[in-house]
């Protein structure tokens, strides 16, 4: 109990019971009824083991052979294992279920189109590309409250995890693989978002601000970056992908296929990727270009030429379900 009370504290473990969003509450009420469940079994023999090493201790001066006097209860084994089995039933029918409906490229019921975000880890920075507003940033999401949101998850090199604690759980960052996340934010609100995956020395600075506003307030902040910021260029990226932490920064525009030229880099021609979530209607959405990109980006962008091709690799690999 004490040490329940003190990681209470503990940063963004604590979130997770904090949920606002549709997937982050569900997971919540798992975390709850896991606990409970676990509780009928723990609580009691806990107790009754304190009981029996404090009744049952060898008392000063005590010098009496020890004889035990074995005896069987058919009620009693039946209690102890009928309880257990029960509990783990429960738990196993609770568990399916409830992946079953967390699945993270399941899409979530809207009215709404999702919003669809491409993330991709950096060494030790995150760089989100919007595809279908033709923007970019570093270290920041700004999203609609009460939208669903698609997130495409890549790496760049190492292996990493995508986490907003109170949105929902993470999912890992692979390279050659483009996994599917689905969240959505019910109320406005700063909300912290990180890299969980240990990926080298400046790992703990891969953490991100996802800003959830009205609809008005995002489209005008898409404006704000599209009319305010410079173009992220091939040559701007290959500087932001080398080691190195950074600080927050917006681009009004991004090299054509970008997401999917670093998703797609390992794989050989003739061969396809690994795509986890969504079909091929879906991935063509996700592979809108960035209408304001530079004429030097495109001539400069050594994955831009394929990246028509890769889309459609991707779209035509195999499920991946496990995360």
């Amino acid at each position: 109990m004490l040490m329940t009370v003190l990681l209470t504290g503990c940063g963004e473990q604590y979130l997770v019971l904090d949920p606002k969003g549709p997937i982050g509450q569900s997971q919540k009420d798992l975390i709850i009824i896991s606990t409970v469940l676990c509780a009928i079994v723990l609580v009691p023999v806990l107790i009754l083991t304190a009981v029996i090493v404090w009744r049952y201790r060898d008392k000063k001066g005590n010098k009496a052979a020890y004889h035990p006097n074995w005896e069987h209860s058919t009620k009693l084994e039946t209690i102890w294992w009928s309880i257990p089995i029960v509990v783990i039933a429960a738990l196993a029918v609770i568990t399916v279920q409830y992946t079953h409906k967390l699945e993270p490229s399941k899409p979530l019921v809207s009215d709404k189109e999702p919003l669809v975000i491409e993330a991709t880890s950096l060494d030790w920075k995150w760089l989100f590309t919007y595809p279908e507003e033709g923007i970019s940033t570093v270290n920041y999401i700004q999203i609609p409250q009460d939208r669903p949101i698609q997130f495409k998850v890549t790496a760049d090199t190492a292996m990493n995890s995508f986490w907003i604690p109170q949105l929902g759980g993470q999912i890992y960052a692979m390279s050659g693989m483009a996994m599917t996340l689905h969240l959505q934010a019910d109320e406005p609100g700063l909300y912290y978002g990180s890299g969980a995956n240990f990926t080298g020395e400046l790992f703990a600075k891969m953490t991100f601000d996802v800003k959830a506003t009205s609809d008005e307030e995002f489209d005008a902040w898409v404006d704000e970056v599209k009319n305010t910021y410079p173009a992220l260029t091939q040559e701007g990226f290959e500087e932001l992908r080398q080691p190195g932490a950074s600080d927050q920064q917006f681009f009004s525009a991004f090299p054509e296929g970008l997401f999917y030229s670093v998703a797609m880099q390992h794989v050989k021609d003739g061969s396809s990727g690994h795509h986890h979530g969504g079909g091929a209607e879906e991935s063509a959405k996700t592979t809108k270009p960035s209408k304001d990109v530079s004429h030097e980006g495109h001539e400069n962008h050594a994955g831009a030429a394929g990246a028509d091709q890769g889309s459609a690799e991707i779209a035509d690999a195999d499920i991946h379900a496990g995360h």
